[in-house]
């Protein structure tokens, strides 16, 4: 029932950020025009890597520690003090790094400085300490507030293209404040520091070897925008962000079962229930192929009509790049699970960076000459091939491990169901009139259509999730 309560947390703060967007991205698209949106994406992208840089895995080692002690006090106190006293020296040393960047920027150099708050607002981010405890509650209040007060301020405030600085600076000191609001619940769970125990460089080494990992699955979209914005220009940069836009919000959902599975799953590996952690596995993979199959062909289908309705048509360009770059909805799915939810927390991160390095090198050789013959629409395949390398790297990992014929249960059910949803929604997208409207007809006869075909194909999911609703 824990992982469950915490599922439906994270869950129901994804569709809420879900939502957000859908408000602010056409607004700020017809207020900023493609060039605000293209410079907001490229310097942000830039600032990024500062950020995965000062963090240094720091996110995902430090939860995991948490999670293998969180019932034991003094234990969870030494840890919190260890990784936060970590971060700080990390983050200082990137803070410098971005100095020394700053003084050979060029023509964004204020856009730099004022997006560079939110390596302040890294460097106060406790949120791995209570996702480690799985105390999901706390950090779902605090976002939803945050990004309602941060939608108003935009609301108010930016009005016009010149007003992007503005709008950086509000996104930017958000962040910022919504960190500082979970500090004082951490008083709860951990006590004064003993400073003479507290041991730091221990962490060096499995903080750079989890680095690779926490960015596996952003490191090709801040390679593809900050090159797309050097190579072509911010304007292209800024409709590929505007695509990975849409993808990370539709992945947000499919993707909370990491957030949620990855503490639960440590702590059980732990304790020494390797079975569980297999069943476990297998799923949340089947519930992640049964929720990633239709979304990615479901924004296929409805993409021509979806993106100059959401973002007007200045951004038509978008379409072919949303069309292809909906594949890593499905691939980065099935490596959440097997990386971040079977791999990392079962001690086996070699596998996994070993994993992200190989795509990661494939993404930098093949983006360039994909970029150059295709420009933005190049940067998405190359997305999706490595995303595909990753998945297949992990897979043969851990082939000793597992038993495909229950990972892959009932995934051709999924892939049958979404085809003929595809079909359906894609005739009636060409049928019917370009309007919201139109949209969500299409929405949801897209989902009914789904339902109704997997309980005629009995897949074991939905008795799954008969169980869970009796509960």
């Amino acid at each position: 029932m824990k992982v469950i309560k915490n599922y439906l947390y994270n869950a129901t703060y994804q569709i809420f950020i879900l939502l957000v967007p859908f408000v602010t991205i056409p607004y700020l698209s017809r207020v900023l025009g493609p060039t605000g949106v293209g410079i907001n994406s490229y310097t942000n992208s830039i600032i990024q890597l500062f950020i995965l840089l000062g963090g240094l895995g720091t996110n995902l080692y430090g939860s995991r520690q948490v999670a293998f002690v969180r019932d034991k006090r003094a234990e969870l106190t030494r840890v919190f003090y260890e990784v936060t006293i970590f971060r700080l020296i990390s983050f200082l040393m990137i803070f410098l790094l971005f100095g020394v960047f700053l003084l050979f920027s060029g023509e964004y150099k204020l856009f730099y400085l004022a997006q560079s708050i939110s390596i302040l607002a890294a460097l106060l981010d406790v949120a791995w300490f209570f996702m480690g405890l799985e105390n999901f509650a706390v950090t779902v209040v605090r976002n939803i507030v945050v990004k309602v007060t941060t939608l108003i301020f935009i609301f108010v405030f930016v009005k016009k293209p010149s007003d992007l600085m503005i709008y950086i600076l509000i996104v930017s000191f958000s962040l910022v404040f919504g960190n500082l609001t979970l500090l004082p619940s951490l008083k709860r769970y951990i006590g004064r520091p003993d400073w003479q125990n507290l041991h730091i460089k221990k962490y060096l080494w499995p903080a750079i070897l989890l680095f690779i990992p926490q960015v596996s699955t952003q490191v090709y979209v801040l390679i593809n925008k900050t090159l797309l914005g050097s190579m072509i220009d911010v304007q292209v940069s800024g409709y590929f962000d505007q695509s990975d836009k849409i993808i990370k919000m539709i992945l947000a959902i499919v993707t909370a079962t990491g957030t949620v599975m990855m503490p639960h799953v440590a702590n059980a590996f732990a304790n020494g229930k390797h079975d569980e952690t297999k069943r476990y596995l297998y799923e949340s993979f089947s519930f992640v192929s049964a929720l990633s199959v239709p979304m990615m062909l479901g924004l296929i289908a409805v993409a021509d009509k979806f993106v100059p309705l959401f973002f007007t048509d200045k951004f038509i360009d978008v379409v072919p790049i949303m069309m292809l770059e909906a594949v890593v909805i499905l691939m980065i799915a099935w490596n959440n699970v097997l990386g971040t939810q079977y791999l990392l927390p079962t001690d086996q991160t070699k596998y996994f960076i070993q994993s992200v390095i190989l795509g990661t090198v494939f993404n930098c050789l093949i983006d360039i000459p994909f970029i150059i013959l295709w420009k933005a629409e190049g940067a998405a395949v190359a997305t999706v091939l490595s995303e595909l390398l990753v998945f297949g790297y992990q897979l043969w990992t851990v082939r000793a491990q597992i038993k495909f014929k229950f990972l892959f249960e009932d995934s051709y059910k999924y892939f049958l169901a979404g085809s003929i949803m595809f079909g359906v929604v894609f005739v009636l997208d060409r049928k019917l009139s370009a309007s919201w409207l139109s949209i969500v007809l299409e929405i949801v006869l897209g989902i009914l259509v789904y339902l109704v075909l997997l309980i005629l194909f009995k897949a074991k999911i939905v008795e799954r999730a008969k169980k869970v609703l009796k509960l």
